[in-house]
């Protein structure tokens, strides 16, 4: 068993993405995503690193047609026991070797490149997600950013000074990840860099989730009005290019040419 799949057989993702903060999460990116299918139309849509379900599962009570592919099997078991009109296979982002070219209209890549490291390993996903893609269809691929972990675990967690001693952070405080780690973090100019070299055409970048995450406690103890007016002021400020980097994850919204 791999370090993923020890970590997914503990972490339910379904959970978080119904907690206050994931919530924001969620009902940002789908509001996203709905903006890209035509009004009225059912299209193919494509999970990869789909987990349990938590965007399959919905797309696919819509009507459009999903498919979904999860590498940890106790998630995609849990998948395909909610919805049986998902199609759903086990593989890795990086390989879709069973999936034909231009086969779909939207590719949701909300999870793989948070665990793949260095441009290389992301490049590649992005190519199979670009192959798999129609012209002119579009794919969200999420980051996990360098500074809401450098704040969260480094400084509000105390490990920063430890994590600067093993060079897991460098002196500009970017993390310093390897393929034993379980998450890469990214700063918005290595999205850029990744973005121009995947030959994808980049539509907008949002940050789903904004100070979500860094205000859990407030958010557990907000009344319903007072939270469905935190996720307008998310929704009204999630392109903002200067509150980007402060997410804790981005979503790069890119076309194939």
């Amino acid at each position: 068993m791999t370090a993923l799949e020890r970590y997914y057989g503990k972490f339910d993702e379904s959970h978080r993405l119904q907690t206050r903060h994931g919530q924001v999460e969620f009902r940002v990116s789908m509001k996203y995503i709905h903006d890209f299918i035509p009004q009225g139309q059912k299209v193919k849509i494509l999970d990869l690193g789909a987990g349990t379900g938590a965007y399959s599962v919905p797309l696919a009570r819509e009507g459009h047609s999903v498919t979904a592919v999860e590498l940890v099997a106790r998630n995609l078991a849990a998948l395909e026991a909610q919805h049986e009109n998902v199609n759903c296979w086990p593989g890795d982002a990086r390989d879709l070797h069973f999936l034909a070219d231009s086969s779909f209209d939207i590719t949701l890549l909300f999870g793989p490149l948070y665990h793949l490291h260095g441009d290389a390993n992301r490049l590649q996903a992005l190519a199979e997600a670009r192959r798999v893609t129609r012209p002119g269809g579009h794919i969200f691929a999420a980051y996990v950013m360098n500074e809401y972990s450098v704040v969260c675990y480094g400084f509000r967690q105390h490990h920063a000074l430890q994590l600067l001693e093993e060079g897991r952070l460098d002196g500009d405080f970017h993390t310093v990840d390897g393929e034993e780690d379980l998450y890469g973090y990214v700063r918005l100019e290595d999205i850029d860099r990744l973005a121009q070299r995947s030959g994808l055409e980049r539509v907008k970048t949002i940050a789903p989730d904004g100070p979500a995450d860094y205000i859990r406690k407030e958010l557990n103890e907000m009344d319903t009005e007072e939270f469905e007016a935190f996720i307008r002021f998310q929704l009204a400020t999630c392109e903002r290019r200067e509150l980007l980097g402060a997410s804790s994850h981005i979503v790069d919204i890119l076309r194939k040419p």
